[in-house]
């Protein structure tokens, strides 16, 4: 009886020193930028960004690898420098803001591939269809900053295919090609904060 009670206490220790080890991120948006681009008429690339966006991120290490990562997008905020066709982008043809108003991914893996190179896997949702993509992940360093506060940047990239999630609208030109890509470029730049 003595050693089960011995061993209870034991895994009672390892187990809340783990929990104790979990740390929250979360993103600094004012050092943090989520942007895409797409090509136009096949001879250039139409760049936008969206303003409004949030990430909760947990883990255990300062490298993040098994964390658990969130991300949502405010469909809303979408800004290409066009009013006209940020309106446009907000509508059915493709991004339905009204009825669809989150982007989102839910990370479920983040490997190591090389120093300060990872490959994050997650779940993909827009206008309510999800699909696991994968992303390219650079790590670009830790720091303490002059407030005591614990930083890391990242800068993360890929490709989705916008026509997988209903995001259809094109024409066609004379030549043949169409005036909008499939292929929807990827590229965040981030910076999170480690929670004391």
């Amino acid at each position: 009886m003595k050693s089960l009670k011995s061993l209870l206490f034991v895994f009672l220790i390892a187990t809340t020193s783990v929990f104790a080890r979990q740390a929250d991120w979360n993103i600094d948006v004012a050092h943090s930028k989520v942007q895409f681009s797409v090509s136009h008429m096949l001879i250039s690339e139409v760049i936008g960004y969206f303003k409004k966006f949030d990430a909760r991120i947990n883990a255990a290490d300062d490298e993040l690898q098994n964390a658990n990562i969130e991300f949502t997008i405010d469909v809303s905020s979408i800004n290409t420098d066009n009013e006209a066709r940020d309106n446009h982008l907000k509508s059915d043809d493709f991004f339905n803001a009204e009825k669809f108003p989150k982007i989102t991914f839910k990370g479920k893996s983040l490997k190591k591939v090389g120093e300060g190179r990872y490959k994050l896997t997650g779940d993909f949702t827009m206008r309510d269809i999800t699909k696991q993509i994968e992303l390219d992940v650079v790590h670009g360093g830790t720091i303490k900053d002059p407030y005591g506060k614990i930083r890391s940047g990242y800068k993360i990239s890929g490709t989705v295919n916008r026509l997988d999630y209903n995001l259809k609208w094109n024409k066609l030109m004379e030549t043949g090609g169409a005036m909008v890509g499939r292929e929807v470029s990827i590229l965040c730049n981030i910076e999170i904060v480690k929670e004391k």
